[in-house]
């Protein structure tokens, strides 16, 4: 049953009419057209579905939006552009940290989570930050040599 819920995603307030169990994700996707979170496995292990909520990395496909209403939502678009891109997006263009790209929304949301909490991480706590997001391609390296980069500007 639809219900009218309001959701704060990238700074401004969304009025949806959807059923409030409907999954995060599929609202960001389909109602609001943000599209930067993927679909992957659905149950909250692959992390291409990861959003911030009120800064914290959070797959946004196992949240409902009865829940995310507490929270402020950003997602990929909301932390910038292609024309005014965050540092840690530049950073992965510079490093070239995305292969297939299926992960690089989680990876960079993931990152930007990271950074807001440790601006200067050491390696270890890069490699541990990021482990909620699986990444098959193999540009591991590409990946902590970006949010590495990332950390200095």
């Amino acid at each position: 049953m639809k219900e009218r819920i309001t959701l704060r995603v990238n700074g401004k307030e969304h009025e949806l009419e959807i059923d409030p169990e409907t999954p995060l994700l599929y609202a960001l996707r389909n109602n609001l057209a943000l599209n930067g979170a993927k679909y992957g496995c659905g149950i909250g292990q692959c992390g291409t579905c990861m959003v911030l909520l009120n800064g914290n990395a959070q797959t946004s496909c196992n949240i409902t939006c009865s829940a995310a209403i507490e929270y402020e939502i950003v997602t990929i678009e909301g932390i910038g552009s292609q024309e005014n891109m965050s540092p840690i997006q530049q950073a992965f263009v510079e490093e070239q940290a995305a292969q297939c790209g299926y992960c690089a929304n989680g990876m960079v949301m993931t990152a930007s989570a990271l950074l807001s909490r440790n601006a200067k991480p050491t390696n270890e706590e890069i490699k541990q930050g990021m482990n909620r997001v699986l990444c098959r391609c193999g540009t591991h390296s590409r990946i902590l040599k970006a949010v590495k980069n990332a950390s200095t500007k």
